[in-house]
């Protein structure tokens, strides 16, 4: 958590708030949350909808903290964040990357590598192994320098900081 007394926090993957909720409840740091999901919880605010296009137009220059708790692989909220110039430096992320087997990657996210898409439908599960380290590269493409993360199962969940505000 960033050294602040008090934090703002956009929620992108709200659901019931039950992790913000708890930790709100436990922490001595005054906590703002604000949430992006179709669901919602009593007491913190929530927006309903798609919240891609929501991080598209938000101002993110006054959140310490975004959390992308996907039950999947938050690659386009990530690169419409970066893509919005409000982003501040020093915002800090909370991410989990979640990959079945060796489930679907985004072919963009692979585009970083130079894979075509013809190259990707021809032979989608050569190119899906290893997805943990293609996405923790492609943070490092977004000048991303250091990511703390650990795993259970299939489940990585991670932390960064935006180093610089680099497209």
């Amino acid at each position: 958590m960033p050294d602040k007394d008090e934090l703002n926090v956009l929620d992108v993957y709200h659901g019931k708030g039950l992790i913000w909720k708890s930790i709100i409840n436990q922490s001595s740091k005054k906590i703002n949350v604000l949430g992006i999901d179709e669901k919602g919880y009593d007491g913190i605010i929530q927006l309903k909808g798609d919240n891609v296009k929501f991080l598209k137009h938000i101002d993110l220059s006054m959140y310490d903290i975004i959390d992308l708790d996907a039950y999947g692989i938050p690659f386009k909220q990530l690169e419409t964040i970066f893509n919005n110039h409000t982003l501040k430096k020093e915002t800090t992320f909370f991410i989990t990357f979640i990959q079945q087997y060796h489930g679907a990657l985004q072919y963009k996210l692979l585009n970083y590598y130079g894979y075509s898409s013809k190259m990707i439908k021809k032979i989608p599960t050569l190119f899906y192994k290893n997805g943990f380290d293609k996405f923790k590269n492609y943070l490092a493409f977004k000048n991303i320098k250091s990511i703390k993360y650990y795993r259970i199962n299939n489940k990585y969940y991670a932390t960064f900081k935006i180093n610089s505000c680099k497209n």
